[in-house]
């Protein structure tokens, strides 16, 4: 046996001892239960519902509303005067009659401009164009639905000024409405999400940012899984991302067992819907509230008759 031979087999008797020992002596650390991801599966209405009425205005949030939704999800970003406003975009190009950055706009400036203007119907028609709707804040959203499940996602970089305040400035809106039970807090930039528990010290839901599904997936693809020790409350997931499926029953299970719901987006066909509450999805994120509040329900009672026919 060669020299090369035996120093492999050495290190894989080493790692296969590290395995053990660390399986022995570490256990998988559940996240505690929040009391807003308690209900399960829910729907989420997507911007309010982007395909349905112009996204993140109250048109959107109401016809949403109306159809049954568990909760909206939604982006925010702040305004030259600091502001905090449920809106996706850098710049209001794509969704009002305006141009430009809504961090270079004061709230009583952005309250000039009709942002369903670019809203497009099934049939191809604007049918908001002559319908001013006003770009929403957080507090006029908390205000109008005192009850309801709110998911925010911090769309401002923290590398940027808007960026830096908006971690603080959201914990205190929070507070303030006493939403704490009612929220999740995430970000596409896990920083933000940190920089936020700061504030929140755990008495908010938070929702995973890149870098956590990351090593939530590395962990769940590895053979040290029982050592993934997670931050967050809850995974709001593509199916895919690049070549890696995120929908398979065994990651579902893996974030499961650890507590950890996982909703899917922006999911508005019945069939994938209905794949992924198979495969034990807790959340639908969604454009069409339409389809998905009456498809989940009907699902939800088929689950239920299933159990009772085997008891």
């Amino acid at each position: 046996m060669g020299k090369k031979t035996k120093l492999a087999l050495a290190i894989a008797a080493a790692s296969a001892a590290a395995w053990a020992g660390s399986k022995a002596f570490m256990k998988p650390q559940k996240r505690e239960g929040k009391e807003v991801l308690q209900k399960a599966p829910v729907v989420l209405a997507h911007r309010g519902g982007a395909k349905l009425a112009p996204e993140h205005t109250m048109i959107a949030f109401e016809k949403a509303f109306e159809l049954g939704v568990d909760g909206f999800e939604i982006d925010i970003r702040l305004t030259k005067d600091e502001e905090i406003v449920a809106f996706h975009d850098e710049t209001i190009d794509r969704t009002s009659d305006g141009l430009g950055a809504v961090k270079d706009f004061t709230l009583e400036e952005l309250k000039n401009f009709n942002f369903a203007y670019h809203f497009k119907d099934e049939d191809g028609n604007y049918p908001y164009r002559d319908q001013k709707a006003e770009i929403v804040t957080l507090k006029e959203l908390f205000e109008k639905f005192p009850n309801m499940y709110i998911n925010i996602d911090i769309k401002d970089s923290p590398e940027t000024y808007e960026g830096s305040l908006m971690p603080s400035k959201l914990w205190r809106i929070i507070e303030e409405y006493k939403a704490e039970d009612r929220v999740v807090v995430t970000s596409f930039y896990s920083e933000q999400v940190d920089r936020f528990n700061l504030y929140a010290q755990n008495r908010v839901a938070l929702g995973a940012g890149e870098t956590d599904v990351r090593k939530a997936f590395a962990a769940y693809t590895s053979q040290f899984g029982h050592l993934y020790h997670p931050k967050v409350d809850v995974f709001q997931l593509p199916t895919k991302h690049g070549r890696f499926s995120l929908d398979s029953p065994k990651f579902i299970s893996f974030l499961n067992n650890l507590n950890i719901p996982v909703h899917y987006w922006v999911i508005d066909d019945e069939e994938q819907m209905g794949k992924l509450l198979d495969n034990g999805a807790k959340g639908i994120i969604t454009d069409r509230p339409d389809i998905a509040v009456p498809f989940v329900r009907n699902w939800m009672e088929q689950q239920q008759e299933k159990g009772e026919n085997q008891k």
